[in-house]
């Protein structure tokens, strides 16, 4: 079974929407944990609510939340705050920030890191609630004259009681030992926080994934006794064999327990939805089995053959009482009279109870469910039709026995037919057909059921592949139409598998056929050309997760055939959800809509694509629609892209086509609507007002044009570090090497450079005096390494003398003036 029968289960990182999905009505915060100052990665539409600031705005700044702080903000709160994102702690406060308006607002704010399966720490959530309720009205200068000292007492005994009892689960020792709190504390459920990776999609503990190895393993053995069951019910309804069998009995049973026990797993199985993936949520497992095969498949599993033994036990009963009568009888015409009422009245009942067991066919619907997952392959398609029609023809074998069976005695005469097929057949073999007229008083004798059922299924077999040798042919009138109907049905069966098979499906499975087409000719291109494991595996990937997003539909195609205007309407129904979300758009005209939604393009993502690259060219702006993103500048994700953000480059303000400073990642699967930037341009130079407005709403959420500046924590540490381990050489003013450069600067102008090294050696012996009364080690060694600097000087000096102005010696020794350095 290919993957893409197994629904889209690439591996992905669901983190942010597991983290939207748990906390819907909290506010929260993702800051990068790896970055200095802990920048904003992501905030939802809860946060930007409460603090009056954009996404975009927020995107980027602190996530300690210093932007918001004020006056009245606490010291020693934001001090424990900082600590706590330097240690990469758990811990919660009570902290006053300033809205964007400058409102002053209480805030619980709790922090949490979260950590990647490294088990390193690569983000913090930060989640708010507003408790101004419980601090109201927040005291400062000018407010706290007008409360008396009883007042504020009263008042904060209340609040605090207030508090408590809302936030009575949580306490600080409890989260800093019982990470599990902390989550509850989030209100993220019971789960502790998800860890920041790839994963594959997680089911509930009583849930089974539909494609595990369990179920596939249950699935072959429920097809193994389907096929049971619709080989041994016709033969059993037909020729009347376990009766009273009590192994078969047991068998039935058994096979009935199992089928009982696949309805219970189908109510625990997952699914495949109409958008390609897992379901995995017990009811809608529940909802969608009900109305699909749950009837079906438990009207096959009813107990029929415990409810037919049953009646045949009444019918031993009444046996066993009416044989001492057939002992006591005068004569055998009584006997006969009572065998026909008994006979008259017991196997209808019995034939009714044995006909319940057709019923069971109705499994062959598990077959057609999963029929689907064997047709790409030929050679499962060859075996399963070659045992469907073996199958017909055991059913018909079956139907061909119970009419002979039926018309081979004359219950008028209650003699033999001599015409039947049976008779004709018994005749044949040498087993004829005798009346016991001294034991039970019935027909005895012919073939045994093994030869009965072996020459029907040759008859059938025969008929259906009109070969029809004619060594058993019917005589009756009910064997002749049952044969003519299955001619009919021979010749059609037989038409269908064996002539036509690969033009009837290609027309009843055009798009299936070519979506295998197209998976053999990637395959075949992966393998010729050696694509690495890695990045076949993403191609394929994304293949089939596109085919189950757009069920091999060719909007484009579809589109061209539309007339202009339709298709400018299908388009904006298209984007729709884009139009709605964005308050840029709610100022455009239909017209305008309509230009914008024919240029906009659908584009799907799978996990691990990167829509951007460092370098590449802006020359879209893309909206999501569905699933996150990640960018990454300098191996660091400084954003986290959600439902709703826009991100690309605000070429509508820019003159020049700039290039991409970050890559754009997808995290999970995603639906982005994309227009391109001369698309873009041409609209908004045509609509010259909702240019306006577009450029003045529309806020991007992460401008690729723009690099982010910042500095890696790991950096800063490793930089401290090596900063500690060099050892600074400094030099007081007072030191004789100092002094020395100093004189040596106020007199190299005035002196050549022959008295300057002289001089320059004469202060050496004096520092090296003074060293020996000082001590001091490091000068003459100091004093050395001048004196060499400045034998280089003097040697520079002397194949570039300086020009001179005037005087006689300075005529002799300078070049001339054209050769004078400026």
């Amino acid at each position: 079974m290919h993957g893409g029968k197994r629904g889209l289960v690439a591996p992905q990182n669901t983190f942010l929407e597991n983290i939207v999905r748990r906390s819907s009505e909290t506010s929260f915060l993702l800051g990068n944990a790896q970055i200095l100052e802990w920048p904003v990665v992501y905030s939802n539409d809860g946060f930007c609510k409460l603090s009056g600031y954009h996404r975009a705005e927020v995107m980027h700044r602190s996530s300690t939340c210093n932007f918001m702080y004020g006056d009245l903000t606490d010291k020693m709160t934001i001090d424990k705050i900082r600590q706590t994102f330097d240690n990469y702690e758990s811990n919660f406060f009570e902290v006053l920030l300033y809205t964007k308006n400058k409102t002053p607002i209480w805030l619980y704010m709790q922090v949490a890191p979260i950590r990647n399966e490294k088990d390193k720490v690569v983000l913090f959530l930060c989640t708010f609630r507003d408790i101004t309720l419980f601090k109201q009205p927040i005291e400062d200068e000018s407010t706290r004259v007008g409360w008396t000292k009883f007042a504020r007492l009263t008042r904060a005994l209340s609040n605090n009681r207030n508090l408590v009892q809302q936030l009575a689960p949580i306490s600080q020792t409890e989260v800093s030992h019982k990470p599990s709190r902390l989550a509850e504390a989030l209100q993220l459920g019971s789960d502790i926080l998800p860890q920041y990776k790839q994963e594959a999609p997680k089911t509930p503990p009583h849930i089974i994934l539909h494609y595990c190895t369990f179920k596939t393993t249950w699935d072959w053995v429920i097809l193994i006794l389907t096929f049971y069951t619709a080989i041994m019910v016709p033969y059993n309804v037909s020729f009347k064999t376990k009766q009273n069998n009590l192994a078969w009995l047991v068998l039935d049973s058994v096979v009935d327990v199992i089928f009982l026990i696949d309805i219970v797993l189908n109510f625990h199985t997952t699914f495949v939805g109409p958008a390609g993936e897992v379901i995995s949520d017990a009811k809608l497992i529940r909802m969608n089995y009900l109305k699909t095969w749950f009837v079906i498949d438990l009207l096959s599993c009813l107990p029929y053959d415990i409810i037919n033994a049953f009646e045949h036990v009444d019918e031993d009963v009444i046996t066993s009482t009416s044989s001492p009568a057939s002992h006591l009888r005068e004569s055998s015409n009584f006997h006969r009279n009572t065998t026909r009422i008994e006979d008259s009245l017991l196997p209808g009942l019995s034939s009714l109870f044995s006909s319940l067991k057709v019923i069971r066919l109705l499994r062959l619907g598990r077959v057609a469910r999963k029929l689907d997952h064997y047709l790409e392959y030929g050679a499962a398609v060859l075996v399963l039709l070659v045992c469907v029609f073996g199958l017909v023809a055991h059913w018909l074998a079956c139907i061909w026995y119970s009419i002979g069976d039926y018309e081979v005695i004359d219950e008028t005469t209650n003699t033999i037919k001599n015409d039947s097929w049976l008779c004709q057949l018994a005749l044949s073999i040498g087993t004829p057909y005798h009346y016991n007229t001294s034991g039970t008083g019935q027909w005895e004798g012919g073939p045994n059921k093994d030869t009965l059922y072996i020459s029907s299924l040759y008859f059938t077999m025969t008929s259906l592949t009109t070969i029809g040798f004619g060594n058993i042919a019917p005589t009756t009138d009910g064997e002749k139409i049952f044969s003519v109907a299955m001619m009919m049905v021979g010749s059609l069966l037989y038409a269908t598998i064996f002539g036509n098979v690969t033009t009837i499906f290609q027309q009843m499975y055009t798009n299936t056929n070519r979506y295998h087409e197209m998976l053999n000719n990637v395959r075949d291109f992966l393998k010729l050309y050696q694509v690495p494991k890695g990045l076949s595996e993403r191609v394929m990937d994304f293949i089939v997760s596109t085919w189950a997003m757009s069920k091999g539909i060719d909007t484009d195609r579809v589109l061209s055939i539309c007339p202009k205007d339709m298709r400018a309407d299908i388009c904006v129904h298209l984007n729709r959800q884009v139009f709605n979300d964005h308050p840029a758009f709610r100022l455009a005209s239909d017209g305008c809509l309509r230009s914008l939604a024919v240029e906009f393009q659908t584009t799907h993502c799978a996990p691990g694509d990167l829509i951007f690259h460092i370098g590449e060219s802006l020359d879209t702006l893309c909206f999501v629609v569905s699933g996150s993103l990640e960018v990454i500048q300098d191996d660091e994700v400084i954003a986290i892209l959600g439902k709703g953000d826009v991100f690309g480059d605000a070429f509508w303000k820019e003159s020049t086509l700039a290039r991409a400073c970050a890559n754009v990642r997808a995290l999970t699967y995603c639906d982005l609507h994309v227009i391109r930037r001369d698309a873009l341009v041409r609209v908004l130079e045509f609509y010259t007002a909702f240019a306006n407005s577009f450029s003045r709403n529309l806020i991007l959420t992460c401008n690729l044009r723009k690099r982010i500046i910042f500095r890696k924590i790991a950096d800063v540490k490793r930089e401290q570090e090596r900063q500690r381990s060099e050892v600074t050489l400094s030099i007081p003013e007072d030191h004789p090497v100092r002094k020395l450069f100093q004189r040596f600067r106020q007199q190299r102008d005035s002196q050549t450079p022959g008295e300057s090294l002289a001089y320059l050696e004469h202060n050496c012996v004096q520092v090296e005096l003074q060293r020996h009364h000082h001590s001091d080690s490091n000068s003459y060694t100091q004093c050395q390494t001048v004196s060499l600097q400045h034998q280089e000087y003097s040697s520079i000096v002397q194949s570039n003398p300086p020009c001179t102005g005037g005087g006689e010696d300075a005529g002799k020794a300078a070049p001339p003036p054209s050769t004078c350095p400026d």
